[in-house]
Formats: structure tokens, C-alpha cells, sequence
């Protein structure tokens, strides 16, 4: 169970936060079959996997995802959050996928992931929408996923080691495209590609010091309000790609094309080694979607964490303060953040985990969930 919650110290943002359940269970009914589950008060992310369906190293997959206000957007510019042209969204798709394993005698897999869906999004104002903002069309839309992928990362705060290459190009499909906001003055794409890279390590040492590493970049062609890059905050689950800068506002930024650079060092503060505490920082170079531009390229920013492990190794909480360099706000340059991150392992007493990282556990056991939330 996870949950996490950003709170900016200046300015407006949109609420920034997620709660979920999520569960991964091989041999689920029958032996061939595994059910990947996300369940959160008002979103559903499932996904149920045959194992071997079209060969020996080859499964597919059924999917269904969906809920409300899965699809709201938030309009943020220049640091400042216009609620008068935010509103709310609904929606779901179903999927079908496949995915190929190129090594299955070796201990670090190299997949293809191939994935197809369809879905409908429809839109209604909240409290605080301007009554001459026009909102979107309902509209389907239908998307192509292919991915290459070597290694991944398992949707936990708490496993001790990982390591991801992989590369991704996504083709969205609307049924139609047409104008929103005063005056028709915002475009909803008929059509629009995504390219997007991943490159990431993390490796903790016996005395339990832990780094990470990662680069994320990205390009698109017509990219829009819905479907462009947008980068900001600290949710490490809120989305299979999360594009984090400590101290900017969950989804500040809005980007065609960019390139992210995430680390964090964690080390512990105690002998029992219960009480650790964490640097994270990130830097970002972008070019904006049209109509979100702002001075500068560049973007960066840092934090601290303060986390606790229960002894048993079964639940986590972290504390974050944070700081956006180059975020705007009223006073100029420069934004301040507080977060919360917490994990309930439901299963870490029946596989024998005695605390948050533990000595002898073989860094290639974890798999790596292929999505929580697609973005």
C-alpha cells in the first residue's frame, strides 16, 4: 500500500497526492495466469496476464484501467495555477498486450512489450471553472505502445537494488480534434507520437548505503495539453515514468521535448539502522509546449529526506522538504515544498524480510511491475 502527498510552502498548486493498493499475484486461479492489481478509492488498474499464450517465451495480456477524475487536467503557468481554466475529467480504457522475453536462460531479462487500447474521456467543470471556458469534446481515442525493455524497476520504496534500459515510442489516436478554452483558443491533436528513453541504477551497499540514478528523455510530434511531458514534485508512483524535480509543483511543467536527471543518496543515522536520511536533487532541460513558455531552459532542484523503518521491515514513513531553484513564483525565482511518502508491505513478514534492506537477498529477484498508471 502506498501513499504520497505533496505540499507546496508558497503559492496555489493542485492537489498533489495519490493513496493505492497495489498487488502482483502469479499462478492467480489457474498456474499460468497473474493478476496485476492497482486499486485506489476512485481508480482501477488491472491487468491479468497468460503466461506462454503464444509460445514458450511469449504472454499476453488484458487490461482495464479507469475511473473518476482519472483524466482532469490542471493549467499551470509561469508558476501559477488557474483554476478558472482547470477542470475535471473521466474516463477509462481496455488493453491487450504482449510481451516477448529475448533471454530466458539469463538472469537480467530483455523484453518487447507491444500494447493496444481503446478509451473515452469526458470532461465537466469544477467549482472553480470559468463559466466562458469552453471544455473539450467528449472524445475515444485508441493508442499503440511499443517498448524495449532490459531489466526494470519494482513499484517499491524499499527494494534494495535495480537497473532499467529501455526505450519507448507511443502513437495516440483521438476521434476527432477540435478547439477548447475562450474563444477556441487551446487544440486537442487528432493524432500524436511520443519517443522516450530510460536509463537507471540503483545499488545498495553492505553497510547499507544506498545510491540512485537515472536519466529520463524525451521528444513528441503535436503533442497538446493532454498528452505532453510535464515534470515537477516528488510522487514516485504517480506514474510508470514519473518525472520528478524536488520543489516545483506536481506537473509544473510542460514540455515537447526534454531531459531529466534524477539522483538520491540514502544512508543510515542509527546502529540499528531504522532511521536513515536521504538527498535527492534533479535537473531538467525542456523546450515548452506552445502556450506554457517561460524564461529559461533549465530547471533544477534538491531536498532532504527524513525516513523510519519499523523494525519488523514491514512499513516505511519518509518526510521531504524540498526546493525548486528556478520555479516561478510571486516573489521571484524559487519555491519551497514539504512531502510525505509512506509503504505498508503487506507480504514482507511471509517472505522473511526482517527490515527495510536485507543482506543476502538477490538483487535480480525483482521483475519490475511493467506499469502502475499509464501516463
Amino acid at each position: 500500500m502506498q501513499i504520497g502527498y505533496n505540499q507546496p510552502l508558497e503559492g496555489k498548486g493542485p492537489i498533489a497526492g495519490y493513496g493505492f493498493f497495489y498487488d502482483n499475484k502469479p499462478g492467480f486461479v489457474l498456474t499460468n495466469l497473474t493478476l496485476r492489481l492497482v486499486v485506489a478509492p476512485i481508480y482501477l488498474d488491472a491487468e491479468l496476464g497468460f503466461r506462454s499464450l503464444l509460445g514458450p517465451n511469449t504472454d499476453a495480456a488484458v487490461g482495464l484501467a479507469g475511473g473518476g477524475f482519472a483524466q482532469s487536467y490542471s493549467e499551470i503557468r509561469d508558476g501559477h495555477y488557474f483554476r478558472e481554466e482547470s477542470f475535471i475529467g473521466h474516463g477509462g480504457d481496455v488493453s491487450a498486450s504482449v510481451y516477448h522475453r529475448f533471454n530466458p536462460d539469463q538472469e537480467l531479462p530483455v523484453s518487447l512489450i507491444l500494447r493496444g487500447g481503446a478509451g473515452i474521456s469526458f470532461y465537466e467543470p469544477d467549482d472553480k471553472t470559468d463559466p466562458a471556458f469552453e471544455l473539450p469534446d467528449k472524445r475515444s481515442s485508441f493508442y499503440i505502445r511499443t517498448g524495449l525493455r532490459c531489466g526494470g524497476q519494482e513499484p517499491s520504496l524499499t527494494e534494495p537494488l535495480a537497473m532499467e534500459l529501455s526505450f519507448w515510442h507511443e502513437s495516440q489516436f483521438r476521434s476527432r480534434s477540435d478547439r477548447y478554452g475562450f474563444n477556441g483558443d487551446r487544440a486537442v491533436e487528432a493524432a500524436t507520437h511520443l519517443f522516450w528513453a530510460r536509463a537507471l541504477l540503483k545499488y545498495t551497499f553492505e553497510n547499507e548505503h544506498l545510491f540512485e540514478f537515472s536519466f529520463t528523455g524525451g521528444t513528441s510530434l503535436d503533442a497538446d495539453r493532454f498528452n505532453a511531458y510535464r515534470l515537477g514534485g516528488v510522487l514516485p508512483f504517480a506514474s510508470e515514468f514519473p518525472l520528478s524535480i524536488p520543489g516545483y509543483y506536481y506537473q509544473e511543467l510542460s514540455a515537447e521535448r526534454f531531459a531529466l536527471f534524477n539522483g538520491q543518496y540514502s544512508f543510515p543515522l542509527t546502529p540499528r539502522k531504522n532511521l536513515r536520511f536521504t538527498l535527492y536533487g534533479a535537473g531538467a532541460r525542456m523546450d515548452y509546449l506552445n502556450g506554457l513558455e517561460q524564461p529559461g531552459h533549465w530547471h533544477a532542484g534538491a531536498g532532504g529526506g527524513l525516513s523510519f523503518i519499523s523494525t519488523s521491515g514491514t512499513w516505511m514513513a519518509t518526510l521531504i522538504y524540498a526546493h525548486g531553484f528556478d520555479a516561478i513564483r510571486s516573489d521571484g525565482r524559487g519555491a519551497n515544498q514539504i512531502g510525505l511518502l509512506f509503504q505498508w508491505d503487506l507480504e514482507a513478514k511471509r517472505r522473511g524480510k526482517s527490515r527495510f534492506f536485507t543482506p543476502g537477498i538477490s538483487p535480480y529477484r525483482s521483475r519490475g511491475g511493467e506499469r502502475l498508471f499509464r501516463q
